[in-house]
């Protein structure tokens, strides 16, 4: 093996979905990338909601269901723990991409496989949906 080969980093594993790998290198044994984790069955898209344990991720999907009696939706909605691939860099809010594997836990039975980009942001409300109003100094209601 030539000197200039063995420098460069072995490119990762097709894990056989249409997804892009990432560009940056990991040593995670989960991962379906670098490591030797198979994907299988569905896959999902979600937001990540929270990313706050080590290397796992919450992943929340969002359905509206139809109710006959009422004639109207409802949401409904769904939290997946998903395993978080280091070299994927997923943080709170971006939306992604899981894919089913083995249990990794006793929750953990999907991987993120993808990094969509930053989802859409919710109006939680009036104060953050317009900006907060001003006085100028010596106007008060009086």
């Amino acid at each position: 093996m030539t000197p200039a080969r063995a420098a460069s980093a072995p490119r990762a594993r097709d894990i056989g979905l249409e997804v892009r790998a990432p560009k940056a290198r990991c040593d995670d044994r989960h991962c379906p990338f670098h490591g030797r984790l198979p994907v299988r069955g569905q896959t999902l898209e979600g937001i990540v909601v929270s990313a706050a344990m080590q290397r796992t991720a919450v992943v929340e999907r969002t359905l509206l269901h139809y109710v006959p009696k009422f004639e109207r939706y409802e949401k409904r909605r769904r939290r997946y723990l998903a395993h978080a691939p280091p070299c994927l860099h997923v943080t709170v809010g971006h939306r992604v991409r899981i894919a089913e594997t083995r249990p990794l836990s006793k929750l953990v039975a999907f991987c993120i496989v993808a990094d969509l980009g930053e989802a859409a942001r919710r109006v939680r409300g009036e104060e953050t949906a317009r900006p907060a109003e001003t006085e100028a100094p010596g106007e008060g209601s009086a």
